[in-house]
């Protein structure tokens, strides 16, 4: 097997490992604030779930630039083995949190010492053959999205199996081995002399320099308005679940299957529409799942039953498979020459903004317009987004083609 196709393969089971460790609690949450932390009240249990889940990403968005100029002078594989090995530790000391202050720091060290998925996503753009990036950029992020989904099914499964507790514990032990398969498998070519040779520019001057070509904004935006318009209703799943199912029996494991089914459909349609990415460009892709996903928003805040919205959110599944390749192909397309990192990393810090922003406006708004109003607000979203790409991505592409 050609090197590039073991580096995907590799990284395709540490993004996995590493998203469905961060999303592996979202199904147990909130019932893990009521019952071991003590936290009670629905508002009160809402807005610290919604806090708890996004302080990873706070502290994600400060540092992943930091992280992103280091991986320029270092390497990216050091980059992918402080941040597996650094995780799987917090994740360990998570499972004797024991009130959700300590739960909450502990989930901002998580996001200070992430970032594993950009230096994947840069590792795999930069050792990839240009006429497979698509196809590469599609596979792996079907590993890190259907990690976010699933993680929800395996954190539900295993809480009615061995408790909330025990969870943290066997998260932390997998992270560990992905990170060791990691460390033997994955290579890189990295010269550390020619890039010590080079100018080293600031992390303002990163941003300034890649603001200067006009797309990268616009991919930034796309990032940043997708994760917001998923993640606003993600925390609440669980207690709308529980509305639609009407009793606590298995409750975890359907919250865990409904957050997850997405992630199956995702599976299935991210490596395809990344290969059709290459043929037909990724700017149509992106604007055609930004619809798709957009349409799918809007019967989950109409269903009556817990198989109605299984469906739903599998349909959701299939158009969320072309969104974040898209963008990172389109980022790789884009970057300047020598840039590539800086962009994966200032598009981390993007897309870990909407995941904090998302699920605390989601438990802010869902005391005035519930959870149904939240599916409504994300298919808004999803438009306005699709409406976005078409005015900076393709009408911009159309003239160019034409001459």
């Amino acid at each position: 097997m050609e090197q590039w196709k073991k580096n995907l393969a590799v990284l395709w089971i540490g993004q996995f490992m590493v998203m469905a460790g961060m999303t592996m609690i979202i199904p147990f949450l909130s019932l893990y604030l009521q019952s071991d932390l003590g936290v009670h009240g629905e508002h009160n249990v809402a807005m610290w779930s919604g806090v708890i889940f996004a302080a990873n990403f706070i502290t994600s968005f400060v540092f992943q630039p930091f992280w992103g100029k280091l991986s320029d002078r270092v390497g990216r594989k050091p980059m992918l083995l402080r941040s597996g090995f650094g995780m799987a530790v917090v994740m360990v000391l998570m499972g004797f949190a024991t009130g959700p202050w300590q739960l909450l720091l502990l989930r901002m060290v998580n996001g200070t010492i992430s970032g594993f998925n950009p230096a994947s996503v840069s590792l795999v753009s930069t050792t990839t053959p240009k006429n497979r990036i698509g196809f590469a950029m599609g596979t792996l992020q079907s590993g890190a999205i259907a990690g976010t989904i699933l993680g929800p099914f395996i954190g539900g499964l295993l809480a009615d199996v061995v408790g909330f507790r025990p969870i943290f514990y066997i998260t932390g032990s997998l992270l560990f081995l992905a990170s060791l398969l990691s460390m033997f498998v994955v290579k890189e070519n990295f010269n550390r002399e020619a890039a010590a040779a080079k100018e080293q520019m600031s992390v303002t001057e990163g941003l300034r320099r890649l603001s200067r070509v006009p797309q990268i904004p616009a991919l930034y935006a796309v990032t940043f308005l997708i994760q917001f318009a998923m993640m606003s209703p993600m925390t609440l799943i669980p207690l709308y679940v529980q509305k639609l199912h009407g009793t606590t029996e298995n409750l975890a494991f359907y919250a865990g299957f409904v957050g997850s089914v997405t992630g199956l459909s995702n599976m299935i349609s991210s490596p395809l529409l990344g290969r059709l990415s290459d043929r037909v460009g990724g700017e149509k892709i992106l604007g055609f799942a930004l619809i798709g996903a957009a349409l799918m928003f809007i019967p989950q805040a109409f269903v009556h039953s817990v198989w109605q919205l299984l469906l739903s959110r599998f349909a959701l599944g299939i158009f969320l498979g072309g969104l974040v390749p898209s963008v990172n192909a389109l980022l790789r397309k884009y970057a300047p020459e020598g840039m590539a990192t800086r962009a994966f990393s200032f598009n981390s810090s993007t897309l870990g903004l909407g995941n904090m922003v998302g699920p605390i406006t989601g438990g802010v708004l869902s005391g005035w317009t519930g959870i149904e109003g939240l599916f409504l607000i994300s298919s808004v979203f999803m438009f306005a987004n699709a409406f976005w790409v078409y005015r900076t991505l393709l009408r911009r592409k159309e003239p160019r083609a034409a001459a």
